[in-house]
């Protein structure tokens, strides 16, 4: 089998080179560049079939305009894109398969799942609050991760994400609404990332909670995700559809 030929988007990061150390050690991947800040993503791609991207939100909307141009697979791991970027992203979408994911882990995805499932079960008496913990380099807040989960428990309960997710408290508020998410990001230390959704309710309390320990499980899930999309046509997907839990 010929190995699908990648180039790895911000080579020179965290993510960047747990993805490149990853694909090395996959025969059905091969990467034929790592680019990073100052070096030229159009000529790189010529030489590859897709584009795994972990550099900056900043530079994700020409990212995918470059690999629609080329017609490029594109898989996005960078989160705390504004409007436009993601607007960027869904035009793109119409030229090439793009896999755009807040988190490639499995176990977080499964997350994804139960979390809904949770909520659906649960009904709207319990309260809903969302907890995450990053190292202390981590620049967006509230992670990705954090702000999927919470677009979810929104949605089951048919409500705006933008009007009723409280970052954190702090002075008299009063008491806490019924409709209100909580939403609390902690940064410290080296932590590569914990994801915990807690459901109070009158007299019990379910907490799920995703601990990662290592880089590579997200490095693996995007390189999964890039080995998926090959065989799909243009449109935006995540890792649900990867795994195949829509």
């Amino acid at each position: 089998m010929t190995p699908l030929k990648l180039v790895v988007n911000g080579a020179k990061g965290r993510m960047g080179q747990t993805v490149v150390s990853c694909a090395a050690a996959d025969p059905e991947l091969h990467v034929t560049a790592g680019v990073d800040l100052g070096d030229d993503l159009d000529s790189a791609i010529h030489g590859c079939q897709a584009v795994v991207d972990f550099s900056h939100a900043n530079a994700t909307a020409a990212v995918a305009r470059i690999c629609a141009q080329s017609k490029r697979i594109l898989v996005i791991g960078t989160t705390g894109q504004d409007g436009s970027s993601r607007q960027s992203v869904e035009d793109s979408a119409r030229e090439i398969p793009i896999v755009f994911a807040p988190n490639f882990s499995i176990g977080v995805n499964a997350l994804f799942w139960l979390a809904r499932k949770t909520a659906e079960i649960l009904g709207p008496e319990f309260d809903l609050e969302v907890i995450e913990m990053h190292h202390r380099l981590k620049k967006d807040a509230p992670s990705g991760t954090a702000r999927r989960l919470a677009e979810i428990l929104s949605e089951i309960r048919g409500q705006s994400l933008e009007n009723n997710v409280r970052h954190g408290r702090v002075g008299m508020l009063g008491e806490r609404t019924k409709a209100e998410i909580g939403m609390h990001a902690l940064r410290g230390g080296d932590v590569v990332g914990d994801h915990t959704v807690v459901y109070a309710g009158p007299g019990e309390r379910i907490e799920l909670t995703h601990r990662a320990s290592s880089r590579e499980t997200f490095a693996k899930g995007a390189l999964r995700a890039v080995k998926w999309a090959q065989h799909q046509p243009p449109g935006l997907y995540d890792m649900q559809d990867v795994l195949g839990l829509k």
